[in-house]
Parts: structure tokens; sequence; C-alpha cells
């Protein structure tokens, strides 16, 4: 596709393989180390036309509460995939928390902790601590330290 950039922090990048692409990945940076989370979503849709999207969460972030990053529509916040999921994040000051609600039946949640402490349903959680939801209607995130909280709205089937 011929597509080459830097993401830095803060940015969200999607890419859709489709019927193929070459890719590869390295740290430009001798001194520093990379931290940086890569996820694979099994798409609904096969067979198409490869695709990139990158975008700086600087633009769209709230805070104290989930900010919707990737959907499946081309016209919501953030960026798009070919699957029915709603990636949000949140960063939230101690004691502040925010209710999600699920966006489909069927779909779970995987949340993953980025930074700090945070409650759900009862459960704390630590910097890089997960947990599946599923079987559920909506759930509260409590911030017990400051916190950034990462949340995967998947389907639970395909």
């Amino acid at each position: 596709m011929g597509n080459e950039t830097v993401i830095r922090e803060g940015d969200i990048q999607v890419m859709s393989a489709g019927t193929g692409v070459m890719h590869s990945e390295y740290n430009n940076s001798p001194e520093k180390p990379v931290k940086f989370l890569q996820i694979w979503v099994i798409p609904n849709k096969l067979n198409v036309t490869p695709r990139y999207d990158q975008i700086s969460l600087a633009d769209i972030a709230k805070e104290n509460k989930f900010y919707q990053v990737l959907s499946p529509n081309k016209e919501d916040e953030g960026i798009w995939i070919y699957q029915q999921a709603w990636f949000h994040i949140g960063k939230f000051t101690k004691g502040t928390s925010d209710e999600y609600e699920i966006k489909q039946k069927g779909n779970g949640v995987y949340a993953f902790i980025l930074e700090g402490e945070v409650e759900i349903n009862g459960e704390k959680l630590s910097r890089r601590d997960g947990m599946g939801i599923w079987e559920a209607d909506k759930f509260t995130v409590t911030a017990t330290e400051d916190a950034r909280v990462l949340l995967m709205d998947v389907p639970m089937a395909l």
C-alpha cells in the first residue's frame, strides 16, 4: 500500500490486511524501548481491499468518561473496522466512575487496565490486569487510583 508512518504515544492505528499486505514494524530509537498493544480482531468480512488508518487520541480524549476510539461504523468517532466491535478508552482520576453499556446483544467486553487501579463489579484490577465481562448489559468502572482503561466490546461468537 506504500504507507510509512510513525506511531506516537496516544495514537491508534488500524490495518485491515484484506486480500493481503506486506507489513513490518521497528523501533526507530536505539535508546528508548517501545511499549504498545497490538490487538487482532477477526473480521466479519473477507477479501476486502486492504486499508490503513491512524488517529491521535488527543483529538477526541475526554476526562473521567469512556470515549469511543473504534467502531464498525465509518461515521462514528474514532476509526472503524470490519467487525461489530467497539473500543473505548477512559482516563479517570481517583474516586471517579463511569458506567459502560455493552453495545450489542451477544457481545462481551475485555477490560484492560493500561495504568493505575480500578474496581469493576467488586474486583480490584491494577496496571496490565484484564477482565472479561459477558452476559451483562452494563457495568461500572471506578478508579481507586488515577487510571487509564481500555474496553474492547466484541462478539462472543463468530
